[in-house]
């Protein structure tokens, strides 16, 4: 039978240790913050619905969006044991430079939408964290005021070339002048993807009140009032603008665009050279050949052509055709720090996370980007270590294995069955 006492009282100290409670709202929001994920819902309950939605949709049915999460869900982690993890190194060179992590913030537009401190809380989250932040030439903050708040920072500028080529190659010229270090080209978009969230939700900039937005924002007071005692919502690199967000797009874009182009540019820009937006291994190595510094692996995260290759499923392939001569990077679907070192395993150079990063911009500005990154480099340590591996050199295909759902149907012609 169980013999049983009343506790003595140095046994019900140790049990009666309360928590001091957290008072600011925001932190307390963003500690109980385990993953990207819970950011996202946080993010979700706080902002209007058309900015949400510009930050978690995708083009048309969000095919390819879906099948990028889905490929990091699907790997296998393949750990080694008895190895000493005491001490891990989340940290290289990458294009010429160290990073304290392998991830950095990718560009995104319209970032002071999501949240009035936009893209000074990314470029500041991002310089504290020793990784770089990318400015998107669709950014809501201008180049000079993105250098002057991280002026420690390491700031990239993300090109799209316009139909004005003299206006795209100013923003260039600004960029170089303010210390930015890498040009990303992005190329993936000779018009805009089919958004249907953003058209279903008529979203313009800067955002119009209707009935349905002032019903939108009754639950959401915070950020309009943020939003409406702030500088008004404008893009950095255009006067102005009244139309709908696809409109701009198609408006803008150039797709005239070539590799003719890609070479001019190259000659404007005096620092590193990365492409953004690569699909295929064909076009890496033609990359590769026109003297690029590296390129990123991207299918825009799902944004424009849907049912694009899961970048992820690209990566060793093309890494095995070009990874000697340029680095790869990539992005599209990464949602955990075990996604970033998976894709290390595979031969990526560095990745960048776009919509992880907003979640946590949505969630608390400033304090939630930092909360992000702290969530993703948990992560990365974690994983490396419970893998065997102590520094990102160590990281090897034999780690992750690509466990596919989807796989190329044979294509049937006059000369017999074939695989692409």
């Amino acid at each position: 039978m169980t013999t049983r006492r009343l506790p003595r009282p140095s046994e019900l100290r140790p049990l009666l240790q309360f928590r001091t409670p957290t008072l600011n709202p925001t932190r307390r929001r963003l500690e109980r913050a385990l993953t990207i994920d819970d950011l996202r819902l946080i993010a979700r309950r706080r902002t209007p619905r058309a900015a949400f939605d510009y930050t978690d949709g995708a083009a048309e049915g969000e095919s390819s969006l879906a099948r990028a999460r889905e490929a990091f869900r699907d790997i296998e982690f393949n750990p080694s044991i008895l190895r000493d993890v005491s001490e891990v190194d989340t940290g290289w060179d990458v294009l010429g430079k160290r990073v304290e992590l392998p991830f950095g913030i990718a560009p995104t537009g319209f970032t002071r939408m999501m949240h009035t401190e936009g893209e000074v809380a990314g470029a500041t989250a991002a310089a504290a964290a020793g990784i770089p932040f990318s400015l998107s030439t669709m950014g809501t903050t201008s180049i000079e005021d993105v250098a002057a708040a991280a002026p420690g920072g390491r700031n990239w500028f993300q090109l799209y070339m316009w139909k004005d080529r003299e206006r795209s190659m100013a923003l260039v010229d600004r960029a170089a002048a303010a210390g930015f270090d890498t040009l990303l080209v992005t190329v993936d978009v000779p018009v805009a993807g089919a958004r249907l969230r953003d058209r279903r939700n008529g979203l313009t900039i800067p955002p119009q009140l209707t009935a349905r937005t002032v019903l939108d924002a009754i639950p959401r007071p915070a950020w309009w009032v943020d939003f409406l005692t702030t500088e008004p919502l404008a893009f950095a690199s255009l006067s102005a603008w009244s139309g709908t967000v696809a409109e701009l797009l198609d408006t803008m874009f150039d797709p005239t665009v070539t590799f003719e182009d890609l070479a001019w540019i190259r000659d404007q820009w005096p620092g590193r050279v990365v492409v953004k937006g690569v699909q295929t291994v064909d076009d890496a190595r033609a990359l590769a050949s026109a003297g690029v510094d590296g390129i990123v692996l991207s299918n825009h995260g799902g944004r424009q052509l849907d049912r694009a290759p899961v970048p992820f499923h690209l990566l060793p392939h093309v890494v095995r055709e070009v990874g000697a001569d340029l680095e790869v990077h990539l992005d599209t679907g990464i949602m955990s720090g075990a996604d970033v070192v998976a894709s290390v395993a595979h031969g990526a150079r560095f990745t960048l996370v776009g919509r992880a990063y907003l979640y946590g911009l949505m969630a608390g500005g400033r304090q939630g980007v930092d909360r992000a990154v702290d969530i993703l480099r948990e992560d990365v340590r974690r994983t490396m270590r419970l893998l065997g591996v102590g520094s990102l050199e160590e990281l090897e295909p034999r780690h992750v294995t690509q466990l596919r759902r989807l796989g190329p149907v044979p294509v049937v012609d006059d000369r017999g069955p074939a695989t692409r």
